[in-house]
């Protein structure tokens, strides 16, 4: 078998069989197959796409590279969730610890964040004494105790997938729906998921940008995940605003701390709540409608809240010094309303960038973090601000980091006459 007769076939529009798709991902995983033909076969995909059949083999054929982990002796039904990325998302901070306190298994593994967008890897070492860094039986031993446990992916994951990642971010082809898919899911099966809810992101702090993309990309990984064996559903979320109040690390901690508490941000909270609901409708609990209930009730009674404290000192963070959202002492600049009128729109890519620049992210992958800068919106898409009101604050220890930011910040919110209410689900691909 030659690659670059398997170049030829994916430029020419062919379906690639099994044996050759595992033939050039067994490659890129030992380093037997030059980067510039694999460069080559990625760019191939990306003009001409793959089949769902060929999607499946290649998430099979990447996940294979690598250690696959057994959950199957946890005990009760297991549920994952994934999110595409997105600005100031917590979601598994909240969502997950709801799911738990209803009884299903949560072992996740999750990642650190690139760019605009966050990691919710960043958001535990936020928390003092945390450790994500666990070996397998730990990682179970924590599930069977707290009922959720979030870990980091090992390099002993899906390696294939590193290899062929890197190469789709220098040769500008990340923005495959085969691709992507395979990438997600190779990770999620050598991870040992079987139930996932798929929470994909659309707008401009978002990966796919218009709906249609995110709805491809949706429907690319149900079913694709379906042919894999796995049950899954995808929700397409809205993300032209940051999701909640808070963005950064620290900040968003205590922000999922409040919403454990049935406080702070309705949005945030009815969005949790309904990814928690699928998760559990998916592990077998019940209707969706009951699930729903079950959900909201763990918030409301305080078990949520229960379980998350629990994973967090099962993995080593200190409880008594998760902040909240007006206790870290650093410098700051308040953004404005330069008019009256109905907050439009907020660029959540632009509060992202911000955020970054506070410290609170990453523009190359190595870089260090600072957890505690970031920012904090006052308002929301729809409200109403009179010229001079506060929209929000950025906060970052030094100076330039600071006024980079806030010139950034500044300049991502739209004011208009009319009001504008931003929808929250946008579609339900099952």
């Amino acid at each position: 078998m030659k690659m670059y007769d398997i170049i030829t076939a994916k430029k020419q529009g062919k379906a690639l069989s099994e044996q050759e798709i595992k033939y050039f991902v067994q490659g890129a995983a030992k380093g037997s197959i030059p980067a510039y033909q694999l460069s080559a076969l990625l760019m191939a995909i990306y003009f001409k796409g793959m089949s769902a059949k060929e999607t499946a083999a290649l998430t099979f054929a990447m996940a294979a590279t690598g250690k696959v982990l057994d959950f199957s002796d946890l005990k009760g039904a297991r549920a994952d969730k994934h999110s595409t990325g997105g600005v100031g998302d917590k979601m598994t901070l909240i969502a997950a610890p709801i799911a738990a306190a209803c009884g299903v298994k949560v072992a996740k593994l999750s990642g650190k964040g690139l760019g605009h967008t966050g990691g919710t890897i960043d958001k535990l070492e936020a928390i003092p004494g945390l450790s994500c860094n666990l070996n397998f039986e730990k990682a179970k031993s924590i599930t069977n105790s707290a009922g959720l446990c979030l870990s980091g992916a090992t390099a002993d994951i899906a390696p294939a997938d590193k290899v062929l990642y890197a190469l789709r971010d220098a040769t500008a082809t990340v923005d495959s729906a085969p691709l992507i898919t395979a990438s997600i899911l190779s990770k999620k099966i050598a991870s040992g998921a079987n139930n996932i809810v798929f929470d994909v992101k659309c707008g401009s702090g978002a990966f796919c940008k218009t709906l249609a993309s995110a709805k491809q990309l949706a429907k690319e990984l149900v079913a694709v995940g379906t042919l894999a064996g796995l049950r899954v559903r995808a929700l397409v979320t809205d993300m032209d605003e940051p999701l909640g109040y808070a963005i950064g690390n620290s900040v968003e901690v205590a922000e999922a701390m409040e919403v454990l508490s049935n406080k702070g941000c309705s949005r945030l909270k009815e969005l949790c709540i309904t990814l928690a609901a699928h998760m559990l409708d998916l592990a077998g609990l019940g209707s969706l409608e009951q699930c729903t209930l079950l959900a909201r009730a763990a918030l409301e009674d305080g078990k949520a809240k229960e379980r998350f404290l629990q994973f967090i000192q099962a993995q080593g963070g200190d409880i008594g010094k998760i902040g909240y959202l007006n206790t870290f002492a650093l410098d700051s600049v308040e953004i404005k309303a330069t008019e009256t009128g109905f907050i439009q729109s907020i660029d959540a890519q632009a509060i992202g960038l911000a955020s970054m620049y506070t410290g609170a992210g990453r523009e190359k992958a190595n870089d260090s973090l600072d957890y505690n800068s970031g920012i904090i919106l006052a308002k929301k898409t729809g409200d109403f601000v009179e010229s001079g009101e506060l929209l929000a604050r950025v906060y970052a220890k030094e100076p330039a980091k600071l006024k980079r930011s806030a010139a950034i910040c500044a300049k991502a919110f739209v004011i208009g006459k009319k009001p504008k209410k931003a929808e929250l689900i946008l579609d339900i691909i099952e």
